[in-house]
């Protein structure tokens, strides 16, 4: 595990995969840390030098000072990228992540190669929503929304089938400082970038689950009719496709990132 200090926060980040290869970025999702991505780094660490760290307020991050917003995560993200020495990235995104990425796709353009925005959108959810949730963290804790979120982040069927993998992630999210998770929530409640990313230059693939009961397959067609020759496919999965479609997952972001690199040489 790496270490940065940016606007007195430390940040927790790791490098993985091949240091001579392309570079790939993840940005976690609300709750989660860099674990989240383990599966990815599995399988794409022999094509890529890999990026991933603990968002603020979670893992190995401390928490933020003061209000969080998605352009603090923003600039959290570069600030890692230069602390690696990476003038450029491909950035994959989810959820939280995904708006992340959409904001260096839209403020950031030089540094970012291409985009895959997964289970997001450029609006989630409403600022009640957000602000609901803020409230019953600080009133009863992570565990209060624990089982919910398994919910929404899984199918049924995974759950069923899986009830190991499902027990991990619930264990991550209940490992988030209540803190950390409120102030990032404030970040979802005030984020609204739908009219920004028709500014986004960089290719775009946008990755949603059919079962997504969170940012369903209408929000991913919304964010390609913005941004222009963006492209949509679809997984058979709620919240956490990489996950739950892990190989899928996988392929789909390998081929989108190796035909990108194919055409601009």
């Amino acid at each position: 595990m790496l270490h940065l200090l940016r606007d007195g926060c430390r940040l927790s980040y790791r490098l993985d995969g091949n240091p001579r290869a392309p570079a790939l970025m993840f940005s976690n999702s609300l709750g989660t840390t860099d674990e989240w991505w383990a599966t990815q780094v599995a399988r794409l660490s022999s094509a890529f030098r890999l990026f991933r760290s603990d968002t603020r307020g979670d893992g190995g991050s401390d928490g933020p000072m003061g209000t969080c917003i998605i352009e603090m995560l923003g600039l959290d993200a570069l600030a890692i990228l230069d602390a690696a020495g990476a003038p450029r990235a491909h950035v994959c995104g989810l959820s939280l992540g995904g708006l992340v990425t959409m904001w260096l796709g839209v403020h950031a353009p030089d540094r970012v190669e291409s985009l895959i925005l997964a289970s997001t959108a450029a609006r989630i959810g409403n600022a009640l929503l957000w602000q609901e949730r803020i409230e019953l963290v600080k009133l009863s804790g992570i565990r209060a929304l624990a089982e919910g979120s398994m919910g929404r982040w899984f199918t049924e069927a995974f759950r069923v089938a899986h009830p190991d993998i499902v027990a991990r992630y619930r264990q991550m999210l209940e490992s988030c400082p209540a803190g950390g998770y409120a102030s990032c929530c404030a970040a979802l409640r005030d984020a609204d970038l739908r009219g920004e990313i028709g500014g986004i230059a960089a290719p775009t693939l946008i990755i949603a689950g059919r079962h997504d009961p969170v940012t369903p397959p209408a929000d991913a067609d919304a964010i390609r009719t913005r941004i222009p020759d963006a492209r949509v496919t679809q997984l058979d999965a709620a919240h956490l496709g990489n996950v739950e479609r892990e190989d899928e997952f996988n392929e789909r972001v390998l081929a989108f990132i190796n035909e990108k690199r194919r055409m601009h040489g």
